[in-house]
């Protein structure tokens, strides 16, 4: 019986600890701590957002063949489900790599 009262206890204290919402979690005490959409493009400079297009454009022109390999595959509703179980390394060698001829 001892034995049973002393486990509720245990019990209880670790529900007690594990249901503590501290304050920290809380994103924000603001009332409002979202932007409006008028401000919201504030942040960025016109300098900085037309290097980030810039960066952005280059960024697509010179992506890694991995990339592309994945996105040719996601193209391909047989290569997709193919990579979802074996990767996509292994699901662009089966359906891309063979067509061409090159193992």
């Amino acid at each position: 019986m001892k034995s049973l009262v002393l486990l509720a206890i245990l019990a209880a204290l670790a529900v007690v600890t594990s249901c503590y919402e501290s304050h920290e979690s809380m994103e924000s005490y603001e009332l409002y701590p979202f932007i409006n959409r008028r401000n919201a493009n504030t942040f960025i400079s016109p300098q900085q957002r037309w290097r980030a297009k810039v960066q952005e454009r280059i960024r697509e022109r010179s992506k890694p063949v991995h990339e592309l390999n994945r996105e040719a595959c996601d193209d391909y509703r047989l290569c997709e489900r193919y990579a979802m179980i074996y990767g996509y390394n292994a699901a662009y060698n089966r359906y891309f790599r063979e067509r061409r001829g090159a193992k």
